[in-house]
């Protein structure tokens, strides 16, 4: 099993200001450079709490390129019916230039409406804009003189993409799906790999999800084994398995993250392209305690952690992102949560 570090984090200046906190996501990151979790994942949302710290998320893993050696870094997701493919491609390119073939490229299709709203993008085109953006980043990648023909911007002909990529013949892609199967279907038809957002949904439901795609993956012809299930979730670590102390540590920042996730989504999304949507919003109206642990989070001592590990296994999830730094969880308490995580659980971890 794999491991990584996913970035939503939570924007709160009266807590502390936005350069210490990109300070603290960066101290966290080198820190798992040095003990050997294996991904970096850093979300793009645009003028809200949630995330929108992260909105530059091709400029934050440049610098994390330079501050690191080993992590694989990506984008947890690049929302594509927002940017300009072309301008993806040079990103990308150049982060896999800078880092030396590190660069993941996660593609999603967003759900915020004032996102599409700002950029003057109709969310009925999101599903359309990604199965095409996806397109031409793997031509643009790989082709030395590009023509492409598009519906949503100028068309190319004859051009070249600089720098030009460094993994061959693309970087791993990976598409961020939430509710819809058919989101989960297109994403194994193509044969990417999964990155879910899987921390709203009880074990059972997100094994069902997880399992919409390793079905299409067969009915494709493809081999499960070849492709990896990365899945999002909070996670604290503590010494022991102190419950009433994990509680004290974690209620507030988990309230405070789930506020701004209300307040971001605070206009639902169009109802045609994206259906069951109102079921998210229904679960962050009552997240508490008692619904999201254990069974939405990887939280706990050693033992706990480890044997939740092995269920998440079960599932046939290849990769844990772990939202270490959220709402206004303190720097020195995500830092401590790491170093339990690189002494207690990591080794035993490797196994599993």
């Amino acid at each position: 099993m794999k491991f990584g570090l996913f970035y939503l984090p939570t924007y709160l200046p009266g807590t502390r200001d936005a350069a210490t906190h990109l300070d603290n996501i960066i101290e966290q990151v080198v820190f798992a450079d040095a003990i050997g979790i294996d991904y970096v994942w850093i979300v793009e949302h645009h003028f809200v709490r949630h995330g929108g710290l992260c909105a530059g998320n091709y400029a934050l893993l440049s610098y994390l390129a330079a501050k690191t050696s080993r992590i694989r870094l990506g984008t947890g997701a690049t929302v594509l019916p927002l940017n300009d493919p072309v301008r993806v491609a040079e990103m990308g390119a150049t982060l896999d230039q800078l880092s030396k073939g590190r660069f993941d490229l996660g593609i999603g299709r967003g759900f915020i409406r004032d996102e599409f709203d700002a950029f003057g993008v109709p969310m009925q085109e999101s599903r359309e804009r990604v199965e095409e953006g996806v397109e031409f980043l793997k031509r643009a990648w790989s082709e030395p003189s590009l023509t492409f023909e598009s519906r949503f911007r100028p068309n190319i002909d004859g051009l070249s993409i600089l720098p030009p990529i460094v993994q061959k013949p693309h970087p791993p892609i990976w598409v961020a799906c939430f509710l819809s199967q058919e989101s989960f279907a297109w994403t194994a038809d193509q044969g990417h790999n999964l990155l879910y957002v899987a921390y709203h949904v009880d074990s059972a439901t997100a094994k069902e999800r997880i399992t919409w795609y390793t079905d299409a993956l067969r009915k494709a012809g493809r081999l499960v084994e070849d492709h990896e299930v990365c899945t999002a979730y909070h996670a604290h670590f503590l010494e022991t398995d102190n419950l009433p102390r994990l509680q004290s540590l974690v209620e507030q920042p988990m309230r405070e993250y789930t506020s701004a996730g209300v307040e971001a989504a605070r206009k639902a999304p169009d109802p045609v392209a994206y259906k069951g949507y109102a079921a998210r919003e229904e679960y962050q109206k009552q997240a508490s305690f008692d619904v999201y642990f254990p069974d939405r989070v990887l939280m706990g001592g050693p033992d706990r952690v480890l044997d939740r590990l092995k269920q998440m296994r079960d599932m046939g999830i290849t990769q844990v992102a772990m939202i270490v730094d959220f709402g206004s969880l303190a720097h020195r308490d995500v830092m401590r949560s790491l170093e339990v995580f690189q002494k207690e659980i990591l080794p035993k971890a490797r196994e599993i």
